[in-house]
């Protein structure tokens, strides 16, 4: 049983605290912690926890053995640091932080301590996420020519006008690519290999009051040579999908809001093919439909079992520090080239 504290209870918090209740076998939700107190109480109650506002109280209770944190996102590493060193193991809402030095700070942590470290990246417990990658894997795609990573989403005003620190580039680290695309753009990583260059384009057309980005666009290097697409928006009324498509010299496949609407792949050679097959080339199953789960912590709960999972067997988590740092790199890499009207290489990860 791992005794969990979350750090921040606003809305992402009470996704982490649902999920905790929900995986009760393995896991119990001990306390709350938030600056506002009352917020504290408020969530805690609702699961049977307790409450605090001291940081330093909650980290040096011998009851409590995780911290999800769950602040702002440019707070996540100093969260995850100060837990990490009071001998906790860690789980950070994505992004890891907001820049590459924070992020590191975690990983030095991280490896000073041997304490377990997991990122949220929800989707990549998806079944259609599973199926892809297993076929990239045994090479039933082929060679990985190109991808299209796209968030098509709405936030309103009143998203951005509901915290202070949202909008902001020290707080929220960006717009909508960082903390909405962050999800497609990590897929994209897990998919297509190691990114090695960026050029984008980013703007802001529909929003006021923020500093930041609610729309992009950019075109990703990999280092195997393949090209990808970026696309992401919080500008699209009224909010459409988020998807990726990866095609490939022997199959294709795409999701759309976490479920496998194509794919096409091909054990041994592939076929000669003079002229697109379209739809019936597809090879979704019933039971790709039948496994799509829908709704906000249901992924989250995956991933903090599997979380739980390897904190009790010694293991790495599916979803560590280092795929959270190239998915980082990636962001911002394409705000640098946005900034700066070049491409921008990405350095070793």
């Amino acid at each position: 049983m791992i005794r969990f504290a979350v750090l921040g209870a606003g809305v992402i918090g009470k996704v982490h605290a649902k999920a905790l209740a929900e995986l009760a076998d393995v896991a119990r939700l001990a306390v709350v912690v938030d600056t506002d107190l009352a917020k504290a109480q408020a969530l805690a109650e609702q699961y049977g926890a307790r409450a605090s506002d001291d940081l330093d109280a909650v980290l040096a209770d011998d009851q409590v053995d995780a911290v999800t944190i769950c602040t702002p996102s440019g707070l996540h590493a100093d969260g995850a640091v100060s837990a990490l060193e009071a001998g906790k193991h860690v789980v950070v809402e994505k992004p890891l932080d907001v820049t590459l030095a924070a992020a590191d700070r975690v990983i030095d942590a991280e490896k000073r301590t041997g304490k377990t470290v997991a990122v949220i990246s929800q989707h990549r417990f998806d079944h259609s996420t599973e199926k892809v990658l297993a076929a990239v894997a045994a090479g039933r795609l082929g060679t990985l020519t190109s991808a299209v990573a796209s968030h098509a989403w709405w936030r309103g005003q009143t998203y951005y006008d509901s915290g202070d620190w949202r909008g902001t580039w020290a707080l929220d680290g960006g717009g909508a690519i960082m903390n909405q695309t962050v999800h497609t753009i990590d897929l994209l990583c897990a998919t297509m290999g190691t990114p090695v260059e960026v050029f984008a384009y980013t703007a802001c057309l529909a929003h006021e009051r923020i500093e930041v980005e609610d729309t992009a666009v950019a075109v990703v290097k990999f280092a195997s040579g393949a090209l990808g697409m970026i696309h992401g928006t919080t500008a699209a009324y009224p909010g459409l999908d988020a998807s990726l498509r990866v095609y490939g010299s022997k199959g294709s496949a795409v999701i759309s809001d976490d479920e496998l609407v194509f794919v096409h792949e091909t054990v041994g050679e592939a076929a000669e093919i003079g002229m697109p097959e379209g739809a019936a080339a597809n090879q979704v199953t019933a039971e790709d439909h039948d496994v799509v789960v829908h709704g906000l912590g249901l992924a989250h709960r995956a991933q903090l079992a599997d979380f739980v999972d390897a904190v009790t067997t010694g293991r790495a988590p599916r979803v560590g520090t280092t795929q959270a740092r190239t998915a980082l790199s990636v962001i911002l890499a394409l705000y640098e080239s946005a900034s700066t009207g070049r491409p921008v290489q990405i350095g070793p990860q």
